[in-house]
């Protein structure tokens, strides 16, 4: 893996330092995030084109931790955003206090729960910690659990809360996800300690319950009450683009089930993919999806494209728009759900 191709995944790092000008400077500056994300992006990727070459099979990088050293660059860079929007939070007009906790969200969606989302399926427990510390800075800790042994063992069938169904409204979705996956989470972790045993700490759902309420403490501390509501509230909109986000990614797309009763292996035809070349840089590759359901731990840098899978219109920023609006999301996605669930 030579350097000039990871280079371009640290464009990544543009989304927090634009965040820190809307924290710094206030005013119209905290639109800048929404402005980057759902503005600019989409019309360079026009410009930029597509990427659909694929790295060179069993090609390993030249040098140990290089190629995630711009997702390790991401931990700090989330928990000092997310610090210091909440420590300067009692010094904003309420107008700025909402606006930067929105450009706050998106950046930590956008940018650190794709971090996390690489490192939670490392086998490494430090990167797996770090996941977990960034999906606690925006108060979503059991995504961890629940992404890993729950949603990619039922993706694309009706027992993964993740995976909607053709004709289903994005807001409805979020309804469902968001109450089922912290159901699964609950019921994998239960599982896992009846199965393994160990002592209250290695339980998920303890530990993650007290990081989330020493989180919330120091929020208060750090910017009081309007500190503790920006950091809820840009927990949500974090929360609410993943959520859309995993919309997109298998919208209507199903997995056959076979006579004994279970489905069918997954397939890269069951994930939505975009080949836009900008956005996989800032999202280090998320939207070559297929391949990483069809092998969840296949590192981003060596994710692969494949033409004849379902392919999305736009990229991903675009399709997060366009889902907002459900009638004209059905009328674009529909035909393309029915072309290929009737393959």
């Amino acid at each position: 893996m030579s350097v000039t191709r990871l280079l371009p995944f640290w464009i990544s790092m543009l989304m927090p330092v634009v965040a820190a000008m809307a924290i710094a400077w206030g005013g119209w500056w905290v639109l800048s995030v929404p402005v980057l994300i759902f503005g600019l992006i989409p019309v360079l990727d026009a410009a930029c084109g597509h990427e659909r070459g694929n790295p060179i099979e069993g090609t390993p990088p030249r040098a140990g931790l290089r190629p995630d050293l711009s997702l390790w660059a991401w931990v700090p860079t989330q928990v000092v955003m997310i610090g210091a929007a909440v420590a300067r939070a009692p010094a904003m007009t309420p107008g700025e206090r909402w606006g930067t906790a929105v450009a706050v969200g998106l950046v930590a969606g956008a940018g650190g729960i794709n971090v996390a989302h690489e490192l939670m399926h490392r086998r490494s427990a430090l990167a797996r910690g770090a996941a977990e510390l960034l999906m606690s800075s925006v108060g979503y800790p059991h995504f961890c659990v629940e992404h890993v042994h729950g949603h990619h063992r039922h993706v694309a069938t009706p027992l993964d809360p993740a995976s909607a169904e053709r004709g289903l409204s994005l807001y409805r979705f979020w309804g469902r996800t968001l109450v089922g996956s912290l159901r699964s989470a609950w019921r994998i972790e239960a599982r896992r300690r009846r199965e393994r045993g160990g002592t209250p700490w290695s339980d998920r759902r303890i530990r993650m319950a007290v990081v989330m309420l020493w989180a919330w403490g120091l929020a208060h501390w750090l910017g009081g009450t309007a500190g503790l509501v920006l950091f809820v509230t840009q927990g949500v909109v974090a929360v609410l683009l993943l959520e859309t986000i995993n919309y997109v990614e298998h919208y209507g797309l199903r997995r056959a089930r076979l006579p004994d009763g279970r489905y069918e292996r997954v397939q890269p035809r069951h994930s939505w993919n975009a080949s836009q070349r900008l956005t996989n840089w800032f999202l280090f590759n998320l939207q070559r999806h297929s391949d990483h359901h069809y092998l969840a731990s296949r590192p981003y840098w060596a994710l692969r494209h494949y033409p004849e899978v379902p392919q999305l219109p736009f990229g991903y920023a675009t399709a997060v728009l366009v889902a907002l609006l459900p009638p004209l999301w059905r009328r674009i996605m529909d035909p393309r759900v029915d072309h290929w669930m009737q393959d």
